[in-house]
């Protein structure tokens, strides 16, 4: 009797211990995870106003309170109430604890500038790059904010890569967002790859949020997973236009939605998955390669398809993608380093680069000569430098990937296996209801979630979240949920201010945050004294309108003089209004693309670049639109053997950074001779010529009439008129005779003299290899 009484002792003892542990082990799960989002749509811009961005917002913000996010989110902010809102979510995720993801996603334009990016709010008055600093908003403050907090996770989504309108002319920008490394423990992902834009959209949703929307949605992938997904559909659904990117450092385990242990996979065999992202590319099929390359991202998978597909219908887009991201590799090398020997560096590189106003403005900055001198230190990349071909993407003034000019065929369908068709509910959305006042995101109409996707267990609720506690409630779906909410009276301030400040029911809207309800309800209580924005008071005017109607819409031309044309809902591209797709780049109007008296907006700098004409084209000479990018012909025979990064041959080397292979790896390859030109100046900046007429390469020789040449910039005076070439490529007729504006008096220092030719250019070490893990 002894030992059981022994036994029953112990056990008696132990029992409370078991089921408190038990517990403290069920709260901490339940607790163990919360989730925080900012969402911001800026649409209604009083230039160019954006029809998708608003509505994209609100889509995110939907798909996120269904996975456990509590969030806040406004639409159409101006840039005080935008610096408060961010103010409002860091204090909200710095008291929020360490098992906390925070989630920023902001829709609108954004700009970059000198390696930084730019939030535009919907009040700015940019027209120079000196008004970019202080109108807009620097990403990269909030997002060392968000690093210096002990989160578990951070995720900053920018669906902002647009072609700007607000700087007329030669910007003197580069096009996109720049390229950045992520902070620890955070992901940031942009709507188009670094220096490239995405197309107009005309709604109700933009390709890139449905597609986040649709990936969020589908369970049980992690993060990688969800954003690697989401590229290979966009990529897809614009027929190849759009390529997005992410880079993160995010070493916890995360999941937006988990799957049911009885649901249906979310992708094929493993062995299969696993092939397409860990598996050789040129031991693959061309569809699979194609589909790898995008799924990985990286500079040494293009290269790879490249290199193993050369004569693929996909080898010239691929080579395309290589140049852009190439470029971008090295401005932010060039950026990081921050001296004038860099600099000197990305303009030997790239002379009339994307980012070679920026570096002027630094070596400006840094007190030192614009031009490089004849000897220096060359920067030791760890990419190898452009190849001829290649300044036919970079040069122009804005980088689109579905720009007609280049005549791309469209990427085949990825595997089945690897990406599924989307869900037939969630193919064509219909478009939010209206909106029910000032501030407020649109609500989109709600579809319910497969059965078997759930939120993981070990995410807190949100609070008076009804969408978390409904994702598969019908009913309530239907009968709550997608209720169109009461919109305000046209011309009352006060109502159209009642929702965003808390006093009126809007169902399933997303709350504003704090300052913006602080600053509806002053509006609300003086309506007569409400300080409103252009677009806000329209709204007030116009409740039901969309946000594209919301003002006066801008003209067809674009900041940069290169139209972009829109695609529709599917992501199939068409032609601009008042355009006729040839194969050739949109003319736009016809009109100079510059600023008063033939100058560019942007004075600084202008009068320090010297006058040049390059490959024999004198200054106003018209010159011919340069050769399409091809495949290279058959029996075009490539030489090895000479030295790594050595610009001047043509050899060519691979962007992967691995030592010792000279192989190609650009928008063409080479025949022997194509070597870059050494003529390559900036012509000069007060009289900067229109963008159409820039970007074209000189008529080609009698002596090698099948070498491509590339695009090179003359110093071309602006046409009064130039009308679109009835026929696509080749060798249109010369514009007519330009008539010149009177260019205003100099009022900087005078121009130096004309720079000596460039030397040639010093073989480079042999490349870097990227870090385990890094993406480069």
């Amino acid at each position: 009797m002894r030992p059981a009484r022994t036994f029953a002792f112990v056990f008696l003892c132990l029992l409370p211990i078991t089921v408190l542990s038990g517990w403290v082990t069920s709260a901490a799960a339940q607790q163990q995870e919360k989730r925080i989002a900012l969402v911001v749509g800026d649409g209604a811009y009083a230039k160019s106003p954006l029809a998708t961005t608003a509505n994209d917002a609100g889509l995110i913000a939907q798909t996120l309170q269904a996975a456990g996010f509590d969030v806040i989110g406004a639409r159409d902010l101006d840039g005080d109430t935008l610096r408060k809102s961010f103010h409002d979510f860091m204090q909200k995720a710095e008291s929020a604890g360490q098992n906390t993801v925070a989630m920023i996603y902001l829709a609108g334009y954004g700009v970059q500038l000198a390696g930084e990016n730019y939030f535009i709010p919907v009040d700015t008055d940019i027209s120079r790059d000196t008004d970019i600093p202080t109108e807009a908003i620097r990403i990269s403050d909030y997002m060392h904010q968000l690093a210096s907090l002990p989160l578990k996770a951070s995720i900053v989504v920018l669906d902002t890569a647009r072609q700007q309108p607000f700087m007329e002319g030669n910007s003197q920008i580069a096009s996109g967002l720049a390229l950045v490394d992520p902070e620890n423990n955070m992901l940031i992902a942009y709507n188009a790859a670094p220096g490239t834009v995405a197309p107009p959209e005309p709604g109700p949703y933009g390709v890139y949020a449905q597609s986040l929307a649709e990936m969020i949605r589908t369970g049980g992938l992690a993060l990688p997973d969800v954003f690697d997904r989401l590229r290979m559909r966009v990529n897809e659904t614009t027929k190849g236009a759009l390529v997005p990117w992410d880079a993160q450092k995010i070493q916890a385990q995360f999941l937006f939605f988990d799957r049911a242990p009885d649901a249906p996979a979310a992708q094929g065999p493993a062995d299969q998955v696993a092939a397409i992202r860990t598996g050789p590319i040129r031991s693959m099929s061309a569809q699979d390669a194609y589909a790898a390359a995008i799924a990985r991202d990286t500079l040494q998978g293009y290269d790879d398809f490249a290199l193993g597909f050369p004569n693929d219908p996909m080898a010239a887009r691929v080579r395309a993608i290589i140049a852009a991201r190439r470029e971008a590799i090295t401005w932010r090398r060039t950026y990081l380093i921050d001296t004038p020997q860099a600099y000197w560096s990305y303009l030997r590189r790239y002379p009339d680069g994307p980012h070679a106003w920026d570096a002027r403005r630094r070596l400006t900055y840094l007190s030192a000569v614009l031009e490089p001198p004849p000897s220096f230190a060359m920067v030791d990349y760890d990419v190898p430098p452009p190849l001829p071909a290649e300044f036919a993407i970079i040069d122009r003034p804005v980088v689109y990937f579905g720009d007609p000019v280049f005549g791309f065929a469209p990427p085949p369908p990825p595997p089945v296996f690897f990406l599924p068709p989307p869900p037939p509910d969630f193919v064509v959305l219909p478009p939010p209801f209206a909106v029910v006042g000032l501030f407020v995101l649109p609500q989109p109409r709600f579809v319910p979630f497969p059965a078997f996707v759930r939120a993981p267990v070990y995410v807190a609720p949100p609070p008076n979240n009804i969408v978390f506690n409904n994702i598969h409630n019908t009913t309530v779906i239907n009968n709550v949920i997608n209720v169109q909410p009461p919109t305000p009276p046209a011309g009352n301030v006060a109502a159209a201010a009642s929702a965003a400040a808390g006093n009126t029911p809007v169902g399933a809207t997303t709350p504003p945050p704090p300052n913006v309800r602080t600053l509806a309800q002053k509006a609300q209580a003086n309506p007569t004294t409400a300080n409103l924005t252009a677009s806000q008071r329209a709204l007030v005017q116009n409740p039901t309108a969309s946000p594209a109607n919301l003002v006066v819409a801008p003209s067809s031309r674009t900041s940069q003089g290169t139209t972009i044309p829109p695609s529709n809902s599917l992501g199939t591209v068409a032609p601009a209004k008042g355009t006729t797709q040839t194969g050739t780049a949109p003319t736009g109007t016809g009109q100079a693309a510059t600023g008063p008296g033939g100058a560019s907006s942007n004075s600084r700098l202008e009068t320090q670049t010297p006058t040049q004409s390059k490959s024999g084209a004198a200054a106003g000479e018209p010159i011919h639109p340069d050769a399409r990018l091809t495949t290279p012909p058959s029996g075009t025979t490539q030489q090895k053997g000479g030295p790594v990064g050595n610009a001047t041959s043509a050899t060519t080397t691979s962007p992967s950074g691995t030592a010792g292979r000279n192989e190609p790896s650009a928008l063409a390859k080479p025949s022997p001779g194509n070597a870059k030109p050494t003529a390559r100046v900036t012509p000069t900046a007060p009289s900067a010529p229109p963008p159409e007429v820039r970007h074209q390469a000189a008529p080609t020789t009698p002596s090698k009439p099948s070498t491509p040449t590339p695009a090179v910039h003359a110093a071309v005076p602006p046409p009064t008129h130039q009308a679109a070439p009835a026929a696509p490529r080749p060798a249109p007729p010369p514009p007519p005779p330009a008539a010149h504006a009177p260019a205003p008096p100099a009022v900087h220092a005078a121009a130096p003299p004309p720079r000596p030719p460039a030397p040639p250019k010093p073989p480079a070490q042999p490349a870097k290899k990227c870090k385990p893990g890094e993406k480069c």
